[in-house]
């Protein structure tokens, strides 16, 4: 059974701080994504939303409140919340309605208004919450693990700050040609030096920002798109949201610590590994068929853990592969083309969404500016708190 569905329309709302309802961001990014599709509202049969703690009840129910935007239509709704993975959440339950055939077509979409600033703990007390506890006792905001996991880096593959700035000028210069992007300015190794500690060894410009911004995409059965004349679409054809396998050795946000490892060995692939592995089996393809990736770099450290993570190099190697320019644009395997959240920051549950429509509008040659030549097969890819695995790969 072919698990691929089509990806007829992708559509964003530019990110920024926009002081406005998440709901307008959605809307737009919907709009946006149903023209490119050539369809109109009532044509949905199912909204897949992609939910935000942050904007109250609306945002828990992110489906029916993007739905009565639009216009109560009687479309089925469902709405997913997995933090960073929400969006690949929303994609895959769509994908399931399109491949169990209760339905043909779909919207997904995905919207944030963040808070100014670093994200802090949900408000309330709540001491059975990790989350709210890790914020409480150790006072670890998110900048404290992305030091640490900077800090790891250092010790074990001997990377250093310098490396890490390398990240974000490539990321800088890509984001320069993207219209939706936050930060559209080339950035110099000497400029993110010389910005303020965060969490040592990062400074300001190793740390994506939080940003106001919506994506969406349409989604279909093939049949469907052939009706609609679309004979050769983009296609999801696997998407992984896996679980970690016992025992996690590594800590992720909020983890205090790991599982013990005394009593079981390690398992074949630590958490991060598994999740693009699991897209790969599924997809039948393999790193070396990357023509592009688009990885969560919530810091220029953890961007250099990805390339390890969905197999470019082996472990260790990340940082000969930034040097040698394979991962900008015109390398081997260019890496957040888009700019990746360098340039755009997060807008948590529309972040993994707008990854596929990077890769969307890559693979159908209409990058402009960015375009990576010849791109056939994507990889988007990212996790979300407590153990949620997010990636996508989309071919043509």
């Amino acid at each position: 059974m072919s698990t691929d569905v089509a990806v007829l329309g992708a559509g964003m709302h530019p990110w920024g701080k926009w002081g406005r309802d998440f709901v307008e961001y959605g809307l737009v990014a919907a709009r946006a994504a149903l023209a490119d599709a050539g369809l109109t509202w009532p044509e949905i049969q199912y909204v897949a939303g992609a939910d935000t703690i942050r904007n109250g009840y609306p945002g828990f129910v992110a489906g029916a409140t993007f739905a009565q935007a639009l216009g109560w239509s009687g479309a089925r709704v469902s709405s997913s919340y997995a933090a960073c993975a929400s969006g690949a959440q929303a994609i895959n339950a769509a994908r399931a309605q399109i491949l169990a055939g209760l339905c043909d077509v779909a919207l997904v979409v995905g919207a944030d208004a963040a808070p100014k600033g670093f994200f802090r703990p949900v408000g309330g007390d709540r001491p059975g919450d990790p989350d709210w506890l890790r914020f409480r006792l150790l006072g670890a905001s998110n900048p404290v693990y992305f030091a640490l996991y900077a800090r790891r880096r250092m010790a074990v593959h001997g990377a250093t700050p310098d490396d890490f700035a390398a990240v974000k000028v490539k990321n800088a210069r890509h984001g320069l040609a993207n219209p939706y992007a936050r930060y559209r300015k080339e950035v110099t190794a000497e400029e993110v030096a010389a910005s303020p500690v965060v969490a040592d060894p990062l400074r300001l410009l190793d740390i994506c920002a939080t940003s106001d911004g919506g994506a969406a995409l349409v989604l279909s059965s093939m049949d469907f798109a052939r009706s609609r004349g679309v004979a050769s679409p983009v296609r999801i054809a696997g998407l992984a949201t896996v679980t970690p396998t016992f025992p996690k050795t590594v800590p992720d946000l909020p983890d205090f610590a790991t599982d013990s490892a005394l009593a079981a060995p390690p398992p074949d692939r630590p958490f991060r590994a598994s999740i693009a592995h699991a897209a790969y089996v599924e997809a039948g393809v393999g790193p070396e068929d990357l023509s592009l990736a688009e990885v969560y770099d919530l810091s220029t450290a953890l961007e250099l853990d990805w390339y390890e993570d969905i197999g470019l190099c082996e472990p260790g190697g990340a940082e000969h592969l930034l040097r040698s320019g394979a991962t900008a644009l015109g390398g081997r395997v260019p890496v957040n083309p888009s700019g990746g959240l360098a340039c755009f920051g997060e807008a948590v549950p529309a972040q993994a969404i707008a990854q596929v429509c990077e890769l969307t509008w890559q693979l159908r040659g209409r990058a402009d500016g960015r375009q990576v030549e010849g791109a056939r097969v994507g990889l988007a890819v990212n996790q979300g708190l407590f153990g949620h695995g997010s990636a996508v790969i989309a071919v043509r």
